[in-house]
């Protein structure tokens, strides 16, 4: 059988979509028919070999998806896919049946491809990591993206008080909408005069680089940071002083280095809190399988409100 995939061929070159064939299933390994597949910044990391520069090539890129098995809807996420071997933008793809997440009945599809990499980082900020309750105060920092979007839902779910920031007027109604009570429009250099009002009792900080030290300066004392990429810059100065005498608890997410079994656990009870409707995922635009290189220029361009998600035709 042959399906159409997305293909790396070379390092920071525009994959080419092309029809490749599909292996048979080996022991353990089962065909899925595709549905979405998220785009995630670690995918464009691939795409330019600073994720898995070792990885085969050629080969499919695409390291989540939703899709079906014998009719079944199932999350498709983890096992080398799309790093150490094909991956997940194509129509079907052969995976490792421990791939595989059950859906719950009445979720979209469209919305599961967002879980596997930005739903269960989300989930596990908020409700693992920063331990919100209804008493917090919570700054999400990036709140258009696609984690932040998401962290908003989940801290509005468990009764907190959410303010989200974002650099850019125009995403500010977005931001709200998603049920921030307020729209922090701010960059680094402004953001403790734009949120000191809020009194945070916890910062969710995607950004890292000056954001991380604003986050200290304005955290109550006690309250947590708990930091989960370094969207804005990997290297930042941190007000230790501050850190200390506030008592201040730093926390990371390292979805990276956690292992798959436990990465599936803990996506089957963010799926369900989906469906309950306590944790949101805003798919900004669905774009077809052709148009996988433009998914990465938006991307790149921040001119991406929530997910971004591809159509592969399953």
């Amino acid at each position: 059988m042959r399906v159409r995939a997305a293909r790396l061929i070379e390092h920071g070159r525009p994959l080419v979509v092309e029809e490749v064939d599909l292996p048979e299933p080996a022991d353990g390994e089962v065909v899925v028919d595709l549905a979405y597949g998220g785009v995630n910044p670690v995918d464009r990391y691939g795409a330019l070999g600073r994720v898995a520069p070792d990885g085969p090539l050629p080969r499919t890129l695409g390291t989540e998806a939703s899709g079906r098995v014998d009719g079944r809807p199932v999350l498709v996420r983890g096992h080398g896919l799309g790093t150490a071997r094909d991956g997940l933008w194509a129509e079907r793809a052969v995976v490792p049946e421990a791939a595989l997440v059950a859906v719950p009945d009445g979720v979209a599809l469209e919305a599961v491809a967002g879980m596997g990499v930005a739903g269960v980082t989300a989930w596990r900020a908020v409700t693992e990591k920063a331990q919100v309750t209804a008493d917090d105060r919570v700054l999400v920092l990036g709140a258009s993206g696609g984690v932040g979007s998401i962290a908003v839902s989940v801290a509005r779910s468990l009764g907190a008080t959410v303010w989200g920031q974002t650099a850019s007027p125009d995403k500010a109604d977005w931001v709200r909408g998603r049920g921030a009570s307020e729209a922090v429009v701010a960059d680094a250099g402004s953001l403790v005069e734009a949120a000191r009002d809020l009194r945070p009792t916890v910062v969710l900080d995607p950004l890292g680089g000056s954001f991380s030290g604003a986050a200290v300066e304005l955290l109550e004392p006690r309250g947590r940071l708990v930091l989960f990429g370094t969207s804005a810059d990997p290297v930042g100065q941190v007000p230790l002083q501050q850190l200390y005498r506030k008592a201040l608890t730093v926390l990371g997410y390292g979805g990276l280095i956690e292992p798959d079994e436990v990465l599936a656990r803990h996506l089957g009870t963010a799926l369900e809190a989906m469906r309950e409707g306590r944790l949101e995922v805003m798919v900004d635009r669905v774009l077809p399988l052709d148009e996988v290189n433009r998914a990465f220029e938006l991307l790149v361009a921040r001119q991406v409100l929530g997910k971004l998600v591809l159509d592969l035709g399953g």
